[in-house]
């Protein structure tokens, strides 16, 4: 298997990821539970790890949680933590339950239907301790929607050229990365994205995927193709014009009063010297400079709610501090 990192910044030294906690979120996953719990385990024994466990139960309606109680008891494994949404809120939701529960500096998210394997843990672990600050798998094997996972990977490196050819696998990063970002429902698979783009060190290594045990996938249907689509367009909105939004609604609203001026001079022209006076012209001259003011208005105040958000941000980095 293969590894792809960025490389550190001059002079910076990697910190190691010694306090750990695995996040896995279950929806409807019962049978999973007895295979999932001995091979965590199996695989923190083998290694000598000694991180936490967080299952958060999204909300499932087949016994989940107590499937995992039981699961967790017979397998010996320490430091587990069961929690549970009272319905279900998505896999964003349940990752960040149990960061807020979570003691602890790294977090690896990992699925609980065990498409990947308990032992890919501690070498996401490694990478960490190498220097980046967040890891991403790319899937190796056969996957269930190539193509859309292709056209979706592909649209993300061009659009956010990220070092990662794999959004939405099993990842590893520090708390630090959470820090300042605001991750709404399913933008779990945009937090590669928001990483690099908040000058975060973004590493890929390979990992091998499994057929389902048991069970079925909970991210299938055409509709979530188009919600992928309207998210990354979200996410590309904030992340390129989130800390400065004049630039997307100022100019043009500028350039719309700029046309209009124009399209008035050309109407007073066409009335006062050539005698052919033109009346949608003045219609057309209204509506461009209305359209432009708004525009303008509205960057200005998208503009201070920028301000109020970072002003937001630098307190709760100095409650944090």
């Amino acid at each position: 298997m293969t590894s792809e990192a960025t490389a550190l910044a001059p002079g910076r030294q990697p910190v190691p990821a010694s306090r750990f906690a695995v996040i896995v979120p279950a929806f409807n996953e019962a049978e999973n539970m007895p295979d999932l719990f001995r091979e965590m385990a199996d695989t923190f024994e083998r290694n000598g790890l000694a991180g936490d466990v967080f299952l958060v139960d999204d909300g499932s309606t087949d016994g989940t949680l107590e499937a995992a109680h039981a699961a967790a008891r017979l397998s010996g494994l320490e430091h587990v933590h069961l929690l549970r949404h009272d319905r279900n809120e998505g896999k964003t939701a349940a990752l960040m339950t149990a960061v807020r529960a979570a003691d602890a500096d790294a977090f690896v998210l990992f699925d609980a239907d065990l498409q990947h394997s308990p032992d890919e843990i501690p070498r996401f672990l490694e990478a960490l301790n190498e220097g980046a600050d967040l890891v991403s798998g790319r899937k190796m094997g056969r996957y269930q929607k190539p193509v859309v996972s292709r056209l979706y990977n592909w649209l993300a490196r061009a659009i956010f050229h990220v070092p990662v050819r794999d959004m939405n696998s099993m990842k590893a990063f520090r708390r630090r990365v959470l820090e300042g970002v605001h991750l709404r429902r399913d933008w779990h698979r945009y937090l590669v994205v928001l990483a690099h783009a908040r000058g975060h060190t973004v590493s890929e290594i390979d990992i091998e995927l499994f057929p389902r045990r048991h069970g079925v996938s909970k991210y299938s249907g055409q509709g979530r193709v188009l919600v992928g689509i309207l998210d990354l367009i979200s996410v590309w909105f904030q992340v390129v014009f989130g800390a400065k939004p004049m630039l997307l609604f100022g100019l043009p609203g500028l350039g719309l009063i700029g046309v209009g001026g124009l399209v008035g001079l050309i109407a007073l022209y066409l009335r006062f010297v050539a005698g052919a006076g033109y009346r949608p012209l003045l219609t057309l001259v209204v509506l461009l400079v209305v359209l432009g003011m708004l525009l303008f208005v509205a960057g200005f105040v998208a503009e201070l709610v920028t301000g109020l958000r970072a002003e937001v941000e630098e307190l709760r980095r100095e409650v944090r501090e």
